[in-house]
């Protein structure tokens, strides 16, 4: 199985990792692609007006201009410690042990915006740039990214995808049909049992799912086997019609 995480628009600064490299990991067959906008990126950040305006930079944010200029010299650190925010303050990365963070390294993927996919352990600098970003110079990232990832995914012969993505990454990357996977929507219940959906919490929900996933370390090769795994550990996810889940809290 292989999950498919968003990243987050907050970041850990820093890192000692040796500088990125577009080539490595999992999908470095995605360089091409991760050069060229990584390239548009850097060039941006020559005109910093123009930055602060493509990025939608308040005037406290403008150090993020300087991080995205040493794309490729600045240190890194792996993706899933290099995220924070709400998802990844409940997945807590780097609280977990070395068991559960190799796990990790095998079973998750973050979809970012520069990198594309990349393995949870992978290691990253710090950048700013948004799915719905419009790069000069470059197409869109939906049309630089959207085929290249969804190739990528392909053939990188998963059994399962559980994509835990919001739809604005999801539309960077589409999971291809020949995989089975499974969107997942996080949803709480009413007295009337009326599902409705989250939003503060869905970020929550998603990386609870995945630290608990990783602390068990089960081996899910289908959906039946997730779906099994869900109810021997008091974790409600139910199909609600061909590649959708709900995850109810």
């Amino acid at each position: 199985m292989l999950i498919l995480l968003p990243p987050s628009e907050t970041k850990r600064p820093g890192g000692d990792g040796a500088p990125w490299s577009a080539a490595a990991g999992a999908f470095g067959v995605l360089a091409p692609v991760r050069d060229q906008v990584v390239d548009a990126l850097v060039a941006l950040s020559a005109d910093e007006e123009l930055a602060a305006r493509v990025l939608k930079l308040s005037p406290r944010q403008r150090g993020d201009i300087a991080a995205n200029a040493a794309l490729r010299t600045a240190a890194t650190m792996p993706a899933a410690d290099r995220y924070t925010g709400v998802l990844y303050d409940a997945l807590a990365a780097d609280t977990l042990g070395e068991r559960e963070r190799a796990w990790l390294g095998s079973h998750v993927g973050i979809h970012s915006a520069p990198f594309g996919p990349v393995g949870a352990l992978e290691t990253i600098p710090a950048y700013r740039l948004a799915a719905g970003t419009s790069l000069p110079g470059i197409a869109s990232l939906r049309r630089m990214w959207a085929d290249a990832v969804t190739a990528a995914l392909a053939a990188s012969e998963a059994s399962l995808i559980l994509d835990l993505r919001s739809e604005a990454y999801v539309a960077l990357g589409p999971v291809p049909a020949s995989i089975p996977h499974a969107y997942v929507r996080v949803v709480t219940e009413g007295e009337d049992g009326t599902a409705r959906a989250l939003n503060h919490f869905n970020k929550h929900a998603k990386g609870a799912l995945v630290r608990r996933l990783a602390e068990t370390g089960p081996a899910i090769g289908s959906l039946d086997e997730l779906l099994a795994w869900a109810d021997a550990h008091g974790v409600i996810l139910r199909e609600t019609g061909p590649g959708t889940l709900e995850l109810v809290v």
